[in-house]
């Protein structure tokens, strides 16, 4: 039995924000876009991987959560303390120079780590960390 990664999550506060750099920048495509008791949620995922998705969806998708958890939500995203994802690309300079150019929040330019990754890692609009790498 083989279980493998299907969807992850991404908390954002501005879905539109989000989309110029998940799909303009990072090149992920748009596979669902949902609305639904005011709060939205847009599926991506790479083109050459039709069986694993990033959802973006609100900092708490919960429509009966009261204000003073709505507040501590927004203010954990501010700071990028919720979500961090890992990418992975077969050259991690030229993806790291594609976001850059379409103004990508640089954390770390690209580096050969000694866990045998050459990586860099951006922030999103909303502050969550994302990580790029390239297996040596």
């Amino acid at each position: 039995m083989t279980v493998r990664i299907a969807t992850a999550f991404i908390a954002v506060d501005d879905h539109d924000k989000a989309l110029t750099f998940y799909r303009d920048a990072l090149g992920l495509e748009v596979r669902k876009d949902v609305g639904f008791e005011g709060m939205r949620w847009i599926t991506l995922g790479a083109p050459d991987q039709p069986d694993v998705e990033v959802v973006l969806e609100p900092p708490l998708a919960d429509p009966s959560a009261s204000p003073a958890d709505r507040a501590t939500m927004a203010e954990l995203l501010a700071k990028g303390l919720l979500r961090s994802v890992l990418l992975t690309t077969e050259d991690v300079d030229a993806t790291f120079e594609k976001v850059r150019a379409a103004g990508g929040e640089v954390l770390q330019e690209p580096i050969d780590q000694p866990y045998g990754v050459r990586d860099c890692a951006f922030r999103d609009p909303a502050g969550n960390m994302i990580r790029i790498n390239q297996r040596k």
